[in-house]
Formats: C-alpha cells, structure tokens, sequence
C-alpha cells in the first residue's frame, strides 16, 4: 500500500512538472495559432515582409561598404588590382547614373 502511494506521488510530481514545461513551451498558444488559419498566413506574411526588408537593408550597407573599400584601394593603385577595382567601380557608377 505504501509503495502505490509513492508511485502515485511520484506520478502526481511528473505531471505537474509536465503541464509546467507545457506551459513554458506555451503549447495552447501555438495550436491556437495553427488553428486560426487567417492568423497564421497574417504572421508569416509579416514577418516575411521584415525579413525581406532586413536582407535588402543589410546587402545594401554591406555594398556600399565594399565599394567604399574597392574605392580606396583604387587610390593606392596596386598594378594588378587597380585595374580589376576600377572597372568594377566604373561598371557600379554607371548603373547608378
């Protein structure tokens, strides 16, 4: 009889600690979501639309700053580079204008 009452508490202790990590998790939540179909594809076009926006955002700074880069070493006018980086220059130039 002992015995069955530890066993019970012990299962009494894991469910308890699983609706915590259930709740943690925030499990109801997330099937709300996925039960609501018109908030899902709300969500997930949202946040494709902040996606887009941040790799547009980043390629652009990130190019700018390799041109800043390719412009400078232009001026040290290695022999071999120089060359290569004024054309590549030259080519971006032209595209903007």
């Amino acid at each position: 009889m002992e015995q069955v009452k530890g066993e019970l508490c012990s299962l009494r202790d894991r469910i308890d600690e699983l609706a915590r990590n259930m709740e943690k998790m925030k499990l109801a939540e997330y099937v709300e979501l996925l039960e609501d179909t018109r908030r899902l594809l709300w969500v997930n076009f949202i946040s494709g639309i902040a996606r887009g926006l941040g790799i547009a955002v980043g390629f652009t700074i990130l190019g700018a700053v390799v041109l800043y880069f390719l412009q400078k070493l232009l001026l040290l006018n290695l022999p071999v580079v120089g060359g290569f980086i004024a054309q590549i220059v030259q080519m971006v130039q032209i595209k903007m204008y």
